[in-house]
């Protein structure tokens, strides 16, 4: 799970894992794909952050949202994955199982960015956010933020992000986006 109690996690991933395992059998040399993966990689929106364009993924569900960018080595230069949460509070995210360098930018309700943070491949030391009022979070490959000049107070657009939503049939409004 990409975020908060890692024992409860680990659960729901030994029993993902063993629903997986029980489900395609044994021998089988293709690796099922999970609910998650083929949700979320449903399609690309693009949303800009701090006047650039940036093509996500939207992690809104909880089993996208634990799955995150688990196992992708394919991000292009300018794709990432948007967490988008209901309701405002403190992040904490690791990298089980992802093994592409990647930032972090946590933003507010408002689409402010509050603060960024490199995450590490495989590093499963949580990086806790210092704002306990955070909704978004925005995964890019390491350097981008830098790289583009996207600093805390940049602008996530909220406009194109509502839309995205409701492109995926999600509602902004139940997901905090006015």
């Amino acid at each position: 799970m990409k975020n908060a109690n890692q024992v409860s996690a680990l659960l729901r991933g030994l029993t993902l894992l063993a629903a997986l395992f029980f489900s395609t059998g044994c021998g089988q040399s293709e690796v099922a794909s999970s609910p998650a993966t083929a949700t979320a990689s449903r399609g690309f929106y693009i949303v800009a952050v701090g006047g650039k364009a940036v093509r996500m993924q939207l992690a809104v569900k909880p089993a996208e949202m634990e799955h995150g960018l688990m196992g992708r080595t394919d991000l292009k230069s300018d794709e990432g994955m948007l967490f988008v949460y209901s309701k405002p509070q403190r992040m904490s995210f690791w990298m089980r199982n992802t093994p592409t360098a990647l930032d972090i930018g946590f933003f507010t309700a408002d689409g402010i960015l509050r603060e960024v943070y490199p995450l590490y491949p495989f590093d499963e030391t949580p990086v806790v956010s210092r704002h306990e009022a955070l909704v978004y979070a925005l995964e890019m490959k390491q350097g981008w933020f830098e790289f583009n000049g996207v600093k805390p107070g940049a602008q996530l657009d909220l406009k194109a992000l509502a839309a995205a939503l409701r492109a995926r049939g999600e509602s902004p409004r139940k997901s905090g986006v006015k």
